[in-house]
């Protein structure tokens, strides 16, 4: 089938919307028009060069939009039904798998995190090339084939662009909270960048019912919509010293329970781990440049028993945790809409990452 797609042909150069082919899907593949696809930061990486990464390629990794056709053997979702779009489809069957972990499923290492579909099939091409899907999801186009597992079904009457951020910035923020930190009510935490993933985190936070929320950026807006997510204070960064300083006065002089990195640069988890209190923990979630490396002082990190704690997608099951996700919104105690602050068309599409560079803590969203 024939749609317009936004295509990295080369990486540092603008994306490009321009037809694409669109092959039917296979076996155990769905075909979903695009309704609604969130703009994230691991978009921006790989377009601006911060990761290698082979070209052409479509990227976009945080959709939702309506099942159009279905390949042999799919039985989980059917023609009409509302799906949100998850870039870590599990196999079910590996190690991690067995152990509840999904978001490490070794398939999912092995092809999508590669930018292929499961079957290894290639099912989109332009200029009479093959081009990959990021992420097994390629959601910058008007329609995209993905693993029947990359397809969770939601409820109708829930918005699309609402939905377009569960599918990462939501789920990879909460579940830091719930699954990664397993964070106790009355806990003191300190989120450290207030852009689409804090946000998330700090909303997480006050559903699990902490005493104080902290958030950290260095810009005013981020800082002032992360209070209507629920931070109880926020903090301008300066300087690693100074804003330790500030969450121990918060804290009565003993630091954060637990301190989620949501930006993952070297200077971060070093004001990550300075603000931890002795046996206290730090969450980390945020994607550097894959040639960043971050160092700790590690003679007072064993003396005082700080844990370091890495996140990937909300470090839980997607198929499991989108639901539940989508009724906690139904049920007014999650914010999705409000994550929305520019909306876009897809010709639009190298505006959104410019803003998103720049950055004003939520989402931009491009919708059809």
């Amino acid at each position: 089938m024939h749609i317009h797609a936004a295509v990295l042909w080369e990486q540092g150069q603008p994306l490009s919307v321009e037809s694409a082919e669109l092959d039917a899907p296979g076996p155990g593949e769905v075909l979903v028009e695009i309704k609604a696809a969130g703009v994230c930061q691991s978009d921006l990486h790989p377009a601006r060069g911060d990761w290698p990464i082979r070209t052409p390629l479509v990227l976009g990794h945080e959709g939702a939009g309506i099942v159009r056709e279905v390949g042999p053997s799919v039985a989980t979702v059917r023609p009409g039904d509302h799906v949100v779009l998850c870039w870590a489809p599990a196999c079910g069957v590996c190690p991690p798998c067995r152990e509840g972990r999904a978001a490490l499923c070794d398939r999912a290492e092995k092809t999508n995190f590669r930018n292929r579909l499961p079957s290894g099939g290639a099912r989109l091409h332009a200029r009479d090339r093959d081009v990959a899907p990021f992420l097994g999801t390629a959601c910058f186009a008007d329609s995209v084939v993905v693993a029947e597992g990359g397809a969770i079904p939601v409820p109708r009457d829930v918005p699309f662009d609402a939905l377009a951020t569960l599918g990462c910035a939501v789920l990879t923020g909460v579940g830091a909270v719930t699954n990664a930190g397993r964070v106790p009510p009355g806990s003191r935490v300190v989120v450290i960048g207030a852009g689409g993933v804090g946000l998330n985190v700090v909303q997480g936070a006050r559903i699990a019912g902490c005493e104080q929320i902290i958030a950290i950026d260095r810009r005013p807006t981020p800082l002032a919509l992360s209070q209507a997510f629920g931070a109880t204070h926020s903090l301008q960064a300066s300087d690693e010293v100074e804003v330790a300083k500030a969450v121990r006065e918060l804290t009565a002089g003993r630091g954060a329970d637990f301190v989620f990195d949501t930006v993952g640069s070297p200077a971060t988890l070093a004001t990550a781990l300075a603000c931890a209190r002795k046996g206290g923990a730090v969450v980390l979630t945020g994607l550097s440049r894959a040639d960043s490396h971050g160092t700790i002082a590690m003679f007072p990190f064993v003396m005082q028993e700080k844990r370091l704690i890495g996140s990937v997608y909300g470090s839980g099951q997607p198929a499991r945790d989108i639901p539940r996700l989508v009724s906690l919104y139904q049920e007014g105690r999650l914010k999705l809409s409000e994550l929305v602050s520019r909306t876009y068309t897809l010709d639009k599409v190298n505006d959104a990452l410019t803003a998103l560079a720049a950055g004003d803590g939520a989402r931009g969203v491009i919708r059809w």
